[in-house]
């Protein structure tokens, strides 16, 4: 089979095609045909070296859909769908063909095509993570996610589901389906904005950019409220008044997908698939699709930023 494969860490273009031995199905593993594997920024930051776990060589990837082609009879032929850890110290999923434990085998939504399917899973999974295992919202909170980008986009649907009150905070205020609210973040008033709206901050706030960010994100909160921190996009180190935190009795709480394997993660994928059938959730915009070959052209596509998600289709 063919597989996407880098040697050394660096820019897109250290990412070359190889040839390299099918995968063999056991007892315990499935093997399935790749039919599209969107490209996450943590793959291109994982090429770029800044995942310190990972191992080389590597054929990375975390998202995949694809068909079942060898492995227990009750699911040859199926149309299955996967997210998780690899791709960092075992090989992933922009490749021909995977191999993936059967306990992590998951079917996929009948109403997402294969491109789709292969774009929901780190998106989806980090936010299920933050928002209904980490904040453990229901239907009495008001979210305020500060993003609304894949990660903030998906937890506002999964917010809204669940009968929450969804704020969003991001540059401008563009509308979005599962949003009630827009703020600005630009804005000097927003933290106070958003306590006027909620009469005295969110429950929860749920925080994509982290960095410059976090000071507006603990502000946002209300009494016991919940912050979900998931990124550190522009600075790893913030500071905060600890009296104020203790005295308003928040939660900071962390979310690492990686500390997802794919039997994990397919766990949360099942518990999203309703979903997506019920059309309750949104797939992503499809912005581009490159064949393997092109890979760096795909990886560059997302380390500049396009809008939409970018899929390899082996």
């Amino acid at each position: 089979m063919k597989a996407l494969r880098f040697e050394r860490h660096g820019e897109p273009d250290v990412l070359f095609t190889a040839d390299l031995p099918s995968p063999a199905a056991s007892a315990d593993t499935a093997i399935v045909k790749v039919l599209a594997a969107s490209i996450n920024p943590s793959d291109v930051k994982n090429v770029a070296g800044r995942m310190t776990q990972t191992t080389l060589p590597r054929t990375p990837g975390r998202d995949y859909s694809g068909v079942v082609v060898a492995g227990p009879t009750q699911w040859l032929g199926a149309d299955v769908w996967g997210s998780g850890d690899t791709g960092f110290t075992r090989d992933g999923t922009h490749a021909e063909q995977l191999a993936v434990p059967v306990a992590s085998l998951r079917r996929k939504p009948r109403t997402l095509s294969h491109e789709e399917a292969a774009s929901i899973g780190v998106n989806f999974v980090t936010a299920w993570c933050g928002i209904v295992e980490a904040a453990q919202v229901t239907a009495r909170d008001t979210v305020a996610i500060i993003g609304l980008g894949g990660v903030g986009g998906a937890a506002a649907q999964i917010a809204r589901r669940l009968g929450a009150k969804v704020i969003g905070v991001t540059r401008g205020t563009p509308s979005h389906p599962a949003v009630d609210t827009m703020l600005d973040s630009r804005a000097g008033d927003v933290v106070e904005r958003l306590h006027a709206l909620t009469e005295g901050g969110a429950t929860v706030v749920f925080d994509t950019v982290g960095g410059s960010m976090f000071d507006t994100a603990l502000g946002m909160l209300g009494l016991r409220g919940r912050l979900i921190e998931i990124s550190a996009t522009d600075r790893r180190q913030v500071t905060f008044d600890l009296a104020d935190f203790y005295h308003n009795e928040s939660r900071l709480i962390g979310v690492d997908t990686l500390k997802r394997d794919p039997s994990a993660a397919a766990t949360i994928l099942e518990a999203l698939r309703p979903g997506f059938e019920d059309g309750s959730y949104r797939p992503p915009v499809i912005a581009a699709r490159y064949a393997l070959a092109e890979a760096a052209r795909a990886y560059r596509a997302v380390l500049t930023g396009t809008a939409g998600r970018v899929v390899l289709t082996p």
